[in-house]
């Protein structure tokens, strides 16, 4: 038979805190934080539906991030790392060097054409002239593996003479996305103008063979193909 005593004492006890998983909930966030961001942007973004979404305090989400501006920031580099990581997974060097072009090609315009809320993000941060990715040491380091792997492409394809000398990794980079970028960013007001199918899934397979035919096209030895044609004929 339990005492007075006891009985209080039990009566008294909290129930056990639920430790929060610091790592997941502070990941949650950003997924969240990312959904709207990309939907309304950096001054649109309400950081109250942020919590409410995430199911936590506004309080909680300036304990991890500081600021509005810092969270924006943190879902830039959880954005641009997501495609990092992908790259990495490309294995071109164990491809040959057209091989290694046009699988580029097409991974780049299949990521932003499953990712529309990442181009949507790209595009509110150049609204903000990359002010967030200028302050983020993170961001910058991240693009130095994809330009070294393109750059292993180009002196493997140079070397063996299908691939002209001279091509700058980063220029090249920079056409690849502004190509399979475009796609997406500015879909909707193409075909509005042009009255152009962008959308159907025949129009993407399309352009996604046109980017990697214009991309080899680009790179390729012509003095080398030409030769090659000339001594079949």
């Amino acid at each position: 038979m339990r005492t007075k005593e006891k009985r209080a004492a039990e009566d008294t006890k909290q129930p056990p805190v639920r430790r929060r998983d610091k790592e997941r909930t502070r990941r949650e966030i950003l997924e969240i934080a990312f959904a709207e961001f990309a939907e309304n942007g950096l001054a649109g973004g309400n950081t109250d539906a942020i919590a409410a979404r995430a199911n936590v305090t506004k309080r909680l989400i300036f304990y991890y991030f500081n600021t509005k501006e810092e969270l924006f920031t943190a879902v830039l580099e959880m954005a641009y790392a997501k495609m990092r990581i992908a790259e990495q997974d490309l294995h071109l060097e164990a491809l040959e060097p057209e091989a290694a072009i046009r699988r580029l090609a097409e991974f780049t315009f299949d990521f932003d054409q499953a990712n529309p809320e990442y181009v949507r993000l790209v595009t509110i941060e150049n609204i903000h002239r990359g002010r967030h990715i200028r302050a983020s040491k993170k961001l910058k380091e991240m693009t130095r593996p994809i330009v070294s792997q393109i750059a292993a492409v180009l002196d493997r394809g140079v070397g063996a003479g299908v691939i002209r000398p001279g091509i700058d990794p980063v220029e090249l980079h920079m056409s690849l996305n502004a190509l399979c970028f475009f796609s997406v960013a500015n879909r909707h007001t193409f075909e509005a103008q042009f009255a152009a199918d962008m959308s159907s899934q025949k129009a993407r397979a399309q352009r996604r063979v046109e980017i990697a035919d214009l991309l080899w096209r680009y790179v390729r030895n012509d003095q080398r193909a030409a030769k090659s044609a000339a001594s079949k004929s």
